[in-house]
């Protein structure tokens, strides 16, 4: 069976209402499912909230040690515990794990450029049993990206990267991005509908794709060149939506391939 990784994010998310499309469109699609989530304006709110400051660098939140256990707490515990019991409470068991759960996701500590940007990994390895588990029992999988390294330390890792190393790792023909854009857009602020790697590169180093988009076009080569056959970019519209990037429907995307 097709097995495909679908990274959430977004307005279209943030009540039961998407994720109750969701849960439909995970029942009538012929594919084992594994989630990641985000949780950045929560998280900004909470870290307000404990009166941290909120500082990104290329989109990448920068996550002081102060910062971790906060983080933590809305994405492992608030966020992830509100995605699994929609999912249930419409009709699609799930289970909650993290990148901390069994070693899945091993992180290291990682910069942005040179510079510091505190407690914030990279994903160097991933042990994808505790996700075969749960689809094996019919569960589709719900991750938080909060990782730690070999020694135990926690570390925010960004959602969109900690979706490209899943996808690799448990062997995802397909990656997809719900976000709030319907895709990646060229100079003149039209969709792209397909982009090779080589294509997106160039968008990248001209200044075409900028902003919080290009820790999430990294993350989308590495996960192409490591196997991952099909990545989409799309925003959420409504409950055939994964069914259409699946079959090349004609709903609004980027699809970026080798």
């Amino acid at each position: 069976m097709k097995r495909i990784l679908i990274k959430i994010g977004g307005r279209a998310f943030s009540d039961k209402a998407g994720f109750k499309e969701l849960a439909a469109a995970i029942k009538n699609i012929d594919a084992e499912v594994v989630i990641v989530h985000g949780g950045g304006a929560e998280i900004s709110q909470a870290l307000k909230d404990a009166q941290r400051e909120t500082v990104f660098v290329d989109g990448v939140r920068v996550t002081q040690k102060e910062d971790v256990e906060i983080v933590e707490r809305v994405l492992s515990e608030t966020v992830n515990s509100r995605i699994t019991g929609c999912l249930e409470e419409f009709g699609v068991p799930a289970q909650r794990l993290s990148g901390k759960s069994d070693g899945l996701l091993i992180a290291k500590r990682t910069t942005r450029h040179g510079k510091d940007i505190g407690l914030v990994g990279e994903i160097i390895e991933v042990n994808s049993t505790v996700v075969d588990q749960a689809l094996t029992a019919g569960r589709t999988a719900v991750v938080s990206p909060i990782s730690a390294d070999k020694s135990g330390t926690t570390y925010n890792v960004n959602a969109d990267a900690a979706a490209a190393a899943l996808a690799v790792g448990a062997a995802c023909t397909d990656l997809v991005y719900f976000s709030d854009v319907p895709g990646i857009l060229d100079e003149n602020q039209q969709n792209i509908p397909s982009l090779s790697v080589e294509a997106g590169q160039f968008l990248v180093q001209t200044g075409i794709v900028s902003g919080g988009m290009v820790a999430k076009m990294e993350s989308i080569f590495t996960a192409i060149k490591d196997g991952v056959e099909r990545v989409h970019i799309t925003q959420w519209q409504g409950a055939d939506t994964l069914a259409q990037v699946m079959d090349g429907g004609g709903l609004q995307k980027t699809t970026i391939h080798k």
